[in-house]
């Protein structure tokens, strides 16, 4: 409750009122420079200060007071505009969305969210200050890509709400909810990465498709530059670059996942992901710094959109076999069935393997040393596939050259392995 406004308690409201004039001041320091504006600094931190003020004097009066408010701070604000002389002029949406936003953040301060209203603040000036680099960004992105972002709305907010969140068949393994779960996990992370090389199109070369490339799919990037070496020999430097930064992004990947999924792991799983980067990295940076010299420009991969329906399911299907097999030939062989798996699902998709693995161990199916070998095959499997595909696929140099970093990264893996198992 709110302190009684008696001579010696009406001060305690200070501090609300405070932190309602800085948001205002902040949001209106940003519409202060736009020409267009017809509210700058003083109109934001009064319509903030109005927007505690009328929360506050809602709860001795009429609730019906602070949404009045809010209807004659739209009014007056659109009116403004409608007097305005210029009829040609920016009709100002965004900045009388704006000002209601300042209300409500000042009420919202009334009634304690200074915390959540502060922040909401900085938000609200940072998508105002960046007008001309989100409309960029809207411009740059076509109509598939907007489908793809409307597809992972479905995989997590239709699909995935849906689904039974039970234990299901032999050893219990498989999980509806927890499968898709990963599928939008992983979509997620793809997605990201499949906008932002959509977004880069050929301006920031290889490094940037390298990364971004290995967030989508590394296996996809690496084919494709390696049929890119051969069609064009002098892209094959720039083709080193982006298929060794991709390799290396795997691992970046695959930390985040666990992260997300099983953080107990990392102790044991990030000195093994770590030292494969640091040895491929080291080799990576010697190629990158040839192609520098070189100054070649980066053609942009054709990569699948990741968030397909027909995509994730299929992901889907993989990690429930995948999961399912393991817990299987765990059972029946021990740790060597496990590694098995490993061995066989990583040719193609490390993801599914890691998932999986991490999935066991949150069940109690699989010790830690077990989790971390199996990933750690998956791994190596993965790498070896990609080798393969570079000298198949590839120029001959562009595999004479790649296979120093892969060989790098796969060493590091294995090292740390050595050292690691017996303390695990």
């Amino acid at each position: 409750m709110h302190p009684e406004f008696t001579l010696n308690g009406e001060l305690a409201a200070l501090p609300h009122f405070l932190t309602s004039l800085a948001i205002g001041l902040l949001i209106g320091l940003e519409r202060e420079r736009s020409p267009g504006s017809r509210a700058g600094l003083r109109t934001f931190a009064l319509v903030a200060l109005f927007g505690t003020l009328a929360a506050m004097l809602s709860e001795k009066a009429t609730p019906w007071l602070l949404p009045s408010g809010l209807v004659i701070v739209g009014l007056m604000t659109i009116s403004a505009y409608l007097r305005a002389k210029d009829k040609n002029a920016d009709p100002g949406t965004t900045t009388v969305a704006a000002i209601l936003v300042c209300y409500g953040l000042g009420a919202a301060v009334w009634y304690g969210y200074n915390n959540l209203a502060v922040m909401l603040a900085i938000i609200t000036t940072i998508l105002l200050y960046f007008k001309a680099e989100l409309h960029g960004i809207t411009q740059n992105l076509s109509r598939r890509d907007l489908i793809s972002v409307l597809q992972f709305a479905v995989l997590s907010f239709i699909i995935l709400p849906i689904l039974p969140d039970k234990n299901f068949g032999p050893y219990e393994a498989t999980n509806p909810h927890q499968i898709w779960l990963m599928v939008v996990l992983i979509s997620g992370v793809s997605l990201a990465g499949y906008i932002a090389l959509r977004l880069i199109r050929q301006r920031h070369g290889g490094a940037i498709l390298g990364l971004f490339g290995g967030l989508v799919s590394s296996t996809a990037t690496t084919l494709v530059y390696a049929r890119r070496s051969v069609e064009n020999q002098s892209f094959t430097q720039l083709a080193v670059v982006v298929i060794l930064i991709a390799n290396l992004t795997v691992l970046i990947r695959l930390a985040i996942i666990s992260t997300v999924v099983s953080p107990a792991i990392l102790p044991q799983l990030l000195p093994v992901l770590g030292s494969g980067f640091l040895l491929g990295a080291s080799v990576t940076a010697y190629w990158w710094h040839k192609l520098s010299r070189l100054q070649e420009d980066a053609p942009m991969p054709e990569i699948k959109n990741p968030t397909e329906i027909r995509t994730a399911a299929t992901f889907g299907l993989i990690y429930g076999v995948v999961l399912f097999c393991a817990a299987w030939l765990s059972d029946i062989a021990g740790s060597r069935g496990l590694y098995v798996v490993a061995l066989i699902s990583g040719l193609t998709d490390v993801d599914a393997i890691t998932l999986s693995s991490l999935r066991l161990y949150e069940l109690g199916k699989l010790e830690i040393s077990q989790t971390v070998i199996a990933i750690s095959l998956g791994l190596l499997s993965n790498i070896g596939f990609k080798l393969g595909l570079i000298f198949f696929f590839g120029h001959r140099l562009l595999a004479k050259q790649c296979i120093s970093g892969m060989l790098a990264t796969a060493g590091g893996i294995g090292l740390a392995l050595l050292f690691l198992i017996e303390p695990i």
